[in-house]
């Protein structure tokens, strides 16, 4: 048997050219880090089917599926493949770890299915809602995508041959055409990584700027050496005062440490990530002399000893000038332990707020223009398991930038949300995350550790401003100590928390700071899927639609570029 070598799916498929000799397919993604696992996808709003086509480099059985969590348990699943008496295919569905079960109702029709030097093509239709209760309803928030094959036609066990990505199929957006090569390079270099949690921190200047005409980055590629003990990585645009390069541990006191403004930003779980073609991420120019810092926070609960990395970031740029400044703004509670900001344990759900009132930014400058946020990074650790983004105008809340109600900490991908979310001077944002403590048996701070709790989402918006994090605490100090047993002492004392005064943050990219009192204004639950059998036809444009502060939004916002 020949070796299975990675390929590229129908040629060059992230180029323009190649949606032009798919027209019906028009969006890719790679499934998995070694490109073995290709799936290309389109939809047409009238009829209300999405087509999918999906591309393995193997002659054995192929299978994906729709997952709320990333995992098999409960996931939408279809398999095929082409065998010694032909091809196969069924709709099955998930009760556990072990072979899927095959549907009663068959929702998904096979289009084409060949093997063609040493691939398995799988082309198959769905409705976009089947109305099918063991069939995953597709929506315009993001969804795990899981795979598995074989080598063989026998479906059984797929050992390693198995993964998930998280995608936005409905709102995705597709990827430009890579005309040069350059990038510039934000790695570590051979450090020694210690036992448990630990931040690294390199302060650099990105060689090979232009000191007359800035870059645009377009596309920031994660490079992780050591993926099971590389957490996130965040690259921070330096104030004008840091002027020393450094290399050693994070947050010891060194000037470095100041670096807040986030460039680029990756977690675990996480692929390549490229902006749409008319936007960029400016460095260089005036700034040429400007330094950075590289955060890596390394997981190494096994306290294997001798290990060293060099990972980092590739932020592939281009010389020609794009349209539009691309910044990110951290939002949600501000990530420090010494705030005493606990969860208790033994929580079946627990809630903490962030908020940011954009009234603030204009201490900082004036006007403020308002900002076009376009794509989402949602970041909690191990107790995460829902982050919401609520967006507030005139006290009320009018949408959800983002949402990920089955968050999955092994999947923290950023995600382009297809259409653009407008927030206007005076808007107020809340980022909630919902833990689950019922294995621990100590409080949670709100830290750094892995084991520790984070609520963030990193909002990517433009026209870049100067304003790089906008995060809140609850005014209240609690004992490390202390634990709240019972679920109804546990929502006692959420509440509790809640109605508190929130402590906000406006930073800027100079290191300035303001802070004022705001407060967790009420978070409507997230509205659910509605499927109208009687006319299949026409549900894609009544499916999902929600009366948020008076304003009739429609669920699916569908855009074929």
């Amino acid at each position: 048997m020949r070796p299975l070598l990675p390929f590229l799916c129908l040629l060059s498929v992230w180029t323009r050219g190649a949606g032009a000799s798919d027209p019906d397919l028009p969006f890719m993604e790679y499934l998995d880090p070694n490109h073995l696992v290709c799936l290309k996808w389109g939809f047409d709003d009238l009829k209300g089917n999405i087509t999918f086509k999906l591309v393995v480099n193997t002659t054995g059985w192929v299978g994906i599926g729709f997952s709320e969590d990333g995992g098999m348990t409960g996931a939408d699943i279809v398999m095929g493949g082409v065998g010694p008496s032909g091809h196969y295919f069924s709709d099955y569905h998930a009760t556990g770890k072990f072979m899927p079960v095959v549907d009663e109702r068959q929702s998904y029709t096979l289009l084409s299915l060949i093997e063609s030097e040493g691939q398995t093509i799988m082309t198959f239709q769905r409705p976009i809602l089947t109305c099918d209760d063991k069939d995953y309803q597709i929506s315009t928030q993001a969804v795990k995508m899981i795979y598995a094959y074989g080598l063989t036609d026998v479906i059984s066990y797929h050992r390693a041959r198995r993964g998930a990505k998280e995608v936005n199929l409905l709102n995705y957006m597709p990827r430009t055409t890579v005309t040069n090569l350059n990038y510039l390079s934000a790695t570590m270099d051979n450090i020694t990584i210690p036992h448990n949690t630990y931040y690294h921190c390199k302060v650099m200047k990105l060689k090979n700027l232009d000191l007359k005409n800035p870059y645009h980055i377009y596309q920031i590629e994660p490079v992780v050496e050591h993926p099971d003990i590389v957490h996130h990585m965040l690259l921070y645009r330096c104030p004008s005062f840091v002027k020393e390069p450094y290399d050693k541990p994070c947050y010891i006191g060194h000037a470095g440490d100041a670096c807040f403004k986030v460039v680029a930003a990756w977690a675990v779980g996480g692929g390549v990530f490229e902006l749409p073609e008319d936007m960029g991420i400016p460095v260089g120019g005036a700034d040429s002399d400007t330094f950075y810092r590289l955060e890596i926070h390394y997981n190494n609960p096994n306290n294997e000893g001798g290990r060293t990395d060099s990972s980092g970031l590739r932020l592939h740029y281009t010389v020609q000038p794009r349209k539009y400044d691309v910044g990110i703004l951290t939002t949600g509670v501000l990530p420090h332990a010494y705030l005493d900001y606990n969860i208790p344990p033994k929580a079946t759900q627990f809630h903490t707020y962030g908020v940011c009132n954009t009234t603030l930014f204009s201490q900082f400058m004036n006007p403020v223009p308002e900002l076009q946020v376009f794509a989402v990074l949602l970041h909690t650790h191990l107790a995460g398991r829902k982050v919401r983004v609520g967006h507030y105008r005139n006290g009320e809340l009018i949408d959800f930038l983002a949402l990920n109600d089955k968050y999955n900490f092994e999947l923290q991908q950023t995600v382009s949300l297809g259409n653009i979310k407008t927030i206007k001077q005076g808007d107020e944002i809340a980022v909630e995350c919902t833990y689950n403590t019922t294995n621990r048996t100590k409080v949670t701070r709100m830290g750094l550790a892995t084991t520790d709790e984070m609520c963030l989402a990193f909002l990517y918006y433009y026209p870049a401003i100067k304003i790089t994090a906008c995060v809140s605490h609850p005014n209240t100090s609690m004992s490390e100590d202390a634990t709240t047993s019972g679920q109804d002492a546990i929502a006692a004392q959420e509440s509790f928390l809640k109605t508190l005064p929130q402590i906000q943050f406006v930073s800027d990219d100079d290191h300035n700071f303001s802070n004022q009192e705001g407060v967790v204004r009420e978070m409507m639950e997230t509205p659910t899927v509605t499927c109208h059998e009687t006319n299949a036809a026409s549900r894609i444009y009544t499916s999902w639609i929600m009366n948020l502060a008076g304003n009739i939004l429609p669920f699916l916002w569908i855009a074929i570029m």
